[in-house]
């Protein structure tokens, strides 16, 4: 049961996305099982960020496409920010409540995501990919965390008030990944490139 609404989930995603028939499907998804179809949703889309990023950035060419690599982020995707962003997204939504002033509201949710939440995802993705990797955790934070967090907050907080204005609520992931596909590209590779010369 759980292979076959794996399977008809991921095709929902992959094969002609904008199609009705799967637009319905992906909604039915959504609305009977929102935990796993977002954390499936997310596997596949940190999985084709990574490609994307090997493929058009760094020109690996199939042949020496690192598959342990895009395993790593298909396995972070989906096991750790589907289902942490799926329930922050929910905890934003039902605890930070500013009745009468809307745009206090949604700018109280853009802080507490970008301080509490992003911070930490960050920290928690470069350390466990570094594990992953088989490097050192430390030596990659130190290299990269503060450069990628600044950089982060000069893009996502415009993009989480629109997020958090506009779109519904178990949207918000989906469209989250959807702006991380293209910024990954370079992000993943600098990040990649970042932690080869830090272990050498």
């Amino acid at each position: 049961m759980l292979r076959w609404y794996v399977n008809t989930t991921t095709s929902a995603i992959t094969e002609h996305p904008l199609n009705a028939n799967n637009v319905c499907r992906y909604q039915a998804r959504l609305a009977s099982r929102p935990l796993l179809t977002q954390s499936i949703t997310t596997a596949v889309l940190f999985a084709t960020g990574d490609t994307m990023a090997q493929q058009f950035v760094e020109r690996k060419g199939f042949a020496n496409h690192e598959l342990g690599r895009t395993g790593r982020m298909a396995l972070y995707g989906g096991c750790v920010f589907g289902p942490a962003a799926t329930k922050w997204f929910g905890f934003l939504q039902n605890k930070i409540q500013i009745p009468g002033r809307p745009n206090l509201e949604i700018l109280a949710r853009v802080g507490a995501d970008q301080c509490l939440f992003a911070s930490t995802n960050l920290f928690v993705f470069l350390s466990s990919m570094a594990i992953m990797e088989g490097s050192d955790p430390k030596k990659k934070l130190e290299s990269t965390y503060w450069n990628a967090l600044t950089k982060n907050w000069m893009v996502w907080p415009a993009v989480q008030f629109t997020n958090f204005k506009f779109v519904p609520l178990e949207h918000r992931v989906l469209l989250v990944n959807m702006i991380s596909l293209g910024k990954s590209c370079t992000q993943i590779s600098r990040e990649h490139d970042v932690s080869k010369v830090a272990d050498n």
